[in-house]
């Protein structure tokens, strides 16, 4: 145990390792390609590894193949981590993979806009403005950590999502949870970027953490709700009809 500690302190022969574990069954010309070494220092860190019994070897005619010998490293995950913490650590490797992951949104959309970064902020944010072409009133004072409602505008004051106001920008940037107030289980979130692009705006809106019922919802609402949204700023009126009725 004490060969196989040794041997595994140094990066070089941890990499060695890795190699083999990769691809077993390379020459030492092999291996020093790869790595980038000269053959003398290779062969002095597999006589180490060979030492402590994680590298075995196998005559082929005049060539000399390595081989990864897994028994050594499983002795030691039996001995050291096995019976002490082993389900915790797991636990804990997902959580860093799982936070080092970078997050996909579920929904994309992206619109130009004939009109200036304020308005746009103000349709997002506007209460009578929103009534006007969301058919819900986004109710809140927008600043970080205050709550924000998507109220009904039919006078019933029934909130159809609610959330929490995570980033606040104006008139760039817009970050807010959404929650289904009927069922609190799952929280998804959503981002308005409004940015200028030479005489118009372009506004990005992304939706991260969606369930398969929520990706199928907004991929027919987010176009509908955003057309009218344009078309609000750029003429003055709505769509005719209401776009997120109309077939998907």
């Amino acid at each position: 145990m004490d060969e196989v500690f040794k041997a595994l302190a140094d990066g070089t022969r941890r990499h060695l390792l890795d190699r083999l574990h990769a691809d077993n069954g390379q020459t030492l010309g092999e291996l020093c390609s790869r790595l980038g070494m000269a053959r003398q220092s290779v062969s002095q860190h597999l006589a180490v590894l060979e030492a402590a019994n994680l590298v075995t070897t196998v005559r082929r005619g005049r060539e000399k193949l390595h081989y990864l010998n897994p028994v050594p490293l499983h002795e030691v995950q039996e001995r050291w981590i096995d019976k002490f913490e082993r389900p915790r650590l797991r636990l804990l490797a997902d959580v860093k993979r799982r936070a080092e992951e970078p997050v996909k949104p579920d929904y994309v959309y992206v619109t130009y806009i004939e009109s200036s970064p304020e308005r746009v902020w103000e349709a997002l944010t506007d209460a009578d403005v929103t009534a006007a072409y969301w058919g819900h009133r986004n109710v809140s004072d927008w600043r970080v950590g205050s709550p924000w409602a998507h109220r009904r505008a039919d006078g019933s004051d029934v909130d159809d999502v609610v959330g929490v106001v995570v980033e606040a920008d104006p008139p760039h940037r817009l970050v807010t949870t959404w929650v289904d107030p009927a069922d609190e289980s799952s929280t998804s979130t959503v981002t308005f970027l409004v940015q200028p692009y030479q005489d118009v705006v372009r506004l990005t809106v992304t939706h991260e953490g969606l369930d398969d019922t929520g990706r199928a919802q907004v991929a027919h609402g987010w176009p509908a709700v955003l057309s009218n949204l344009k078309s609000l700023l750029e003429t003055g009126r709505v769509l005719s009809g209401i776009p997120w009725e109309m077939p998907g």
